[in-house]
C-alpha cells in the first residue's frame, strides 16, 4: 500500500511552471483590444491624424500591460531556479531554497530562502487552474527537497 504522505517523484529537468490559463486570457485580450481600439481610431473621420496616433498608443500601452502581467514563470533547472516575476528576474541555487509554500488564501507561491527573506514566485498561482498550482508547487517542492540542502520542512 502507498504512503499517503509520501511526496510525489520530481519532474524531469528543465521544467518551467507558469500560469497557462491566465497568460492566454492576458494575451488575447491584449491582442483584442488593440486591434478594437486602433480599428476605432482608423475609422472615426472625424479625429485628426495626431488623435488617431494618441489612440493607437493608448492601445499600444495598455496591451504592454496585459504582457506584462503575462509575464511570471519560474524554470527550474539542473543548477537551480529562475524565478521571473512582473518586473524583476532572479536566479536562485537549488542550496539557496529551504522551502516552497502554498498556503491556503495564498495568491502564489512564496519561496523561503536560506537568508531569512521570502520571494514570491508569481509563475506559480492558483487563480485560475487551482489544481495546477498545487501540482506544480508539489513538484517544485519535490525539486527543492531532492536537490536542495536535502533537508526536508523543519
Amino acid at each position: 500500500m502507498a504512503d499517503a504522505t509520501a511526496q510525489p517523484a520530481p519532474p524531469a529537468l528543465p521544467v518551467t511552471f507558469r500560469p497557462t490559463r491566465t497568460r492566454a486570457v492576458l494575451l488575447g485580450v491584449g491582442v483584442a483590444m488593440f486591434v478594437t481600439i486602433t480599428a476605432i481610431a482608423l475609422s472615426l473621420e472625424t479625429l485628426h491624424p495626431g488623435e488617431r496616433i494618441a489612440f493607437v498608443f493608448v492601445a499600444a500601452l495598455l496591451s504592454c500591460v496585459l504582457v506584462l502581467l503575462s509575464r511570471p514563470k519560474v524554470v527550474a533547472d539542473e543548477t537551480g531556479v529562475t524565478v521571473v516575476n512582473l518586473t524583476t528576474t532572479r536566479r536562485l541555487e537549488w542550496a539557496q531554497i529551504l522551502r516552497v509554500n502554498l498556503r491556503p488564501g495564498d495568491a502564489w507561491v512564496f519561496l523561503d530562502l536560506s537568508d531569512g527573506t521570502s520571494l514570491p514566485a508569481l509563475g506559480i498561482q492558483p487563480g485560475v487552474a487551482k489544481a495546477q498550482a498545487i501540482a506544480d508547487a508539489r513538484a517544485l517542492r519535490a525539486l527543492a527537497e531532492v536537490r536542495g540542502t536535502g533537508s526536508k520542512n523543519d
